[in-house]
């Protein structure tokens, strides 16, 4: 199997035939390497066994760092000829075969001494980010495993499976704010922000970097670029298959990292889960209930232009639209009867089943307009009930966004359970004389689960692979790592869960001038109940458009476009005024709390940060011109002493 160079992924049969290795073209394996020779190795069979033997090459033949003339091949060799590396396993003494699922197991012995032994479990946005940007700042010196079972192998890449495979692609728009992908390298930023590949729907605000705007992009878009990225690095080896922790502990003993990237639902998180400590589900609670949102995902087009969408966006709590010009997600926050409601019925066994909102599926509109669940045939009862409550308001939700009947082509649902987690990093094993002793890392959802505002996630994921990724690049020296080595990241892990998680509790739940805090989803309920005793005000469409006019004035300098109030009150006319009364009495979103500031990462990272120095005793020689009780080391000179106003 090549394990590093062109031949990364490529496996060879050894079928009882002579291999050859070398830059001559009739070689079985050519290599063009300046360091390889023009018959460089052969791999020969000898009594049921596998020699490798050196053909008086220039530069030598080497099998797991030591220079070999003859060799017989043992599993997990590594060998390496000129520029190249392979990877050497057997099934039984009589049958060699280099087989993808043999390769799932970390292994230290094909790379150097002194190389940075990474596995990481979950292959989305957040772990290849991870792994691409740890591969840049320890290049040469650091051996990435990525695994992932929504990956199959086609050739000598991985790429992402396809809706016949059992794996639907994400196709939600979500919003990266400027801090975090100017963060990223200029190769990953590029691939990513393609032209075509996304817009820029939202206003700068305060969270913007450098005047530069969120920048709206789909997620399977982000996924195929990273992982076309990651095949192309030798040091990242790609396994199209989930991570088990119980059946990969001997491998995992071998490793210096764990990174669990797997999502809000991690397995490998909960089977660690009495080292990372029991998370607190108290936090995120009103009157004694563990606060949790479900809300319906909408795959729909519409037709309104951005700043329309933005304004109608903003100025209301029930729905919230994102979108790739035109073509996106509209996100419908549910009640708890109506989530009660998002299920499926199998039409055979004439049974419901709650697959959308358990695993959760997305349903696909079928030629007889119902919507279907690919994997467990399930049909969205709501749909099929044409009159059904939750049915008519999410036709209204359509409405509300310009979006037609047809152009609503998929349904799926996400539960939003935020806790609080007391720790990110964990040191899952000692070290021995055997091996170096593994730390364990919680990055991306399965660190912090964050709320439905699209991109939340997807931002602090980001942030926490590069928090991460700067931590390792520091700290390897090619010594067991310890905690202390992970402080800083820590801090950052810590400063991130509370500023993106008290954003998203801001967005449940709102006060009310009497003081009383209250779910947003019980206020929506609330709103479609009969109020007799409601007194005569101005009318509801009235009320909101005021509302879209103050929203207006605040948005006109950095969104040009934004409608009038005369379109506002044409648009929101064709709505029902059940809907406009739940749109108004939803309230708009508290931009300044729920925006705001991206956490900031770099203040642990900053390199010239001074060392604060306690106030040294009177009595030591201090030079006149510097003040006794303002004294810091320039990190740059520890002898030197540096005064501060």
């Amino acid at each position: 199997m090549g394990r590093t160079g062109p031949f990364t992924g490529q496996s060879m049969v050894l079928d009882g035939a002579s291999l050859s290795f070398g830059r001559k073209s009739d070689n079985g394996i050519v290599i063009v390497s300046a360091s390889a020779s023009r018959l460089h190795a052969e791999i020969v069979t000898e009594d049921a066994a596998h020699v490798l033997y050196d053909r008086d090459s220039r530069n030598g033949t080497h099998v797991n760092g030591q220079r070999v003339t003859r060799h017989v091949l043992r599993p997990n060799d590594c060998i390496r000829i000129g520029d190249e590396t392979f990877l050497y396993e057997a099934q039984d003494a009589m049958e060699t075969v280099m087989d993808l699922s043999l390769l799932d197991a970390p292994r230290v012995t094909s790379v150097a001494p002194g190389t940075l032994q990474v596995t990481v479990s979950g292959g989305g946005p957040v772990g290849l980010a991870f792994a691409l940007a740890l591969e840049e700042q320890l290049r040469g010196r650091v051996a990435v495993t990525v695994h992932d079972g929504r990956w199959a192998r086609e050739g000598s890449s991985v790429v992402w499976k396809d809706e016949k495979l059992g794996n639907v692609r994400r196709q939600q728009v979500v919003t990266v704010q400027s801090r975090q992908y100017m963060a990223l390298s200029d190769e990953v930023r590029e691939a990513l922000f393609d032209a075509g590949g996304y817009s820029e729907m939202w206003p700068v605000g305060p969270d913007s970097v450098d005047g530069r705007p969120p920048r709206n992009i789909r997620i399977a878009h982000v996924e195929d670029r990273l992982l076309q990225l990651a095949n192309q690095r030798p040091a990242i080896r790609l396994v199209p298959k989930r991570f088990e922790a119980s059946e990969q502990q001997e491998g995992i003993a071998r490793q210096h990292v764990l990174v669990i990237a797997e999502g809000g639902r991690s397995r490998t998180r909960e089977y660690y889960a009495d080292r990372f400590g029991a998370a607190d589900s108290s936090v995120y609670s009103l009157d004694g209930e563990h606060l949790q949102d479900v809300v319906l995902g909408l795959r729909v087009k519409s037709a309104l232009p951005d700043p329309m969408s933005v304004l109608l966006t903003v100025a209301q709590n029930r729905f919230l639209l994102n979108s790739l010009r035109g073509e996106g997600f509209l996100n419908m926050r549910l009640t708890r009867e109506e989530a009660q409601n998002v299920i499926g019925i199998d039409p055979v066994r004439k049974v419901f089943e709650e697959c959308i909102a358990a695993r959760p599926c997305v349903m696909g509109r079928a030629e007889d307009n119902e919507f279907v669940c690919p994997t467990h045939g399930t049909l969205f009862l709501p749909a099929l009930l044409r009159n059904s409550p939750l049915w008519k308001r999410i036709r209204e939700g359509l409405k509300l966004f310009g979006v037609a009947d047809d152009d609503l082509t998929a349904i799926t649902s996400f539960r939003l359970d935020m806790v609080q987690r007391p720790r990110f990093t964990a040191q899952l094993t000692r070290p021995t004389g055997t091996s170096p002793g593994t730390f364990g890392f919680l990055l991306g959802d399965a660190a912090n689960a964050i709320h439905f505002w699209p991109g939340r996630g997807l931002n602090s994921g980001l942030a926490s692979a590069t928090s991460l990724a700067r931590s390792l690049s520091r700290a390897w020296q090619g010594r067991p790592l310890r905690d202390a080595d992970f402080i800083r990241h820590e801090a950052a892990m810590s400063m991130l869960q509370y500023r993106h998680k008290s954003r998203a509790w801001n967005a449940m739940v709102t006060t009310d001038e009497q003081g009383v805090t209250r779910a947003i989803k019980d206020i929506v309920a609330r709103s479609m109940e009969p109020d007799p005793s409601r007194e005569p005000q101005p009318s509801d469409l009235d009320l909101l458009v005021d509302r879209m006019g103050a929203i207006r004035e605040r948005l006109a300098s950095r969104l040009p476009g934004l409608p009038t109030d005369a379109a506002l009150r044409e648009h929101l006319s064709a709505l029902g005024p059940d809907t406009l009364r739940t749109l108004l009495e939803s309230g708009a979103w508290d931009t300044l709390i729920v925006g705001g500031e991206e956490a900031d990462i770099d203040l642990f990272y900053q390199t010239d940060a001074p060392v604060y120095v306690p106030r040294p005793d009177p009595r030591d020689s201090v030079p006149a011109h510097v003040p006794q009780e303002a004294m810091f080391l320039n990190p740059h000179n520890s002898g030197e002493i540096v005064g501060s106003s």
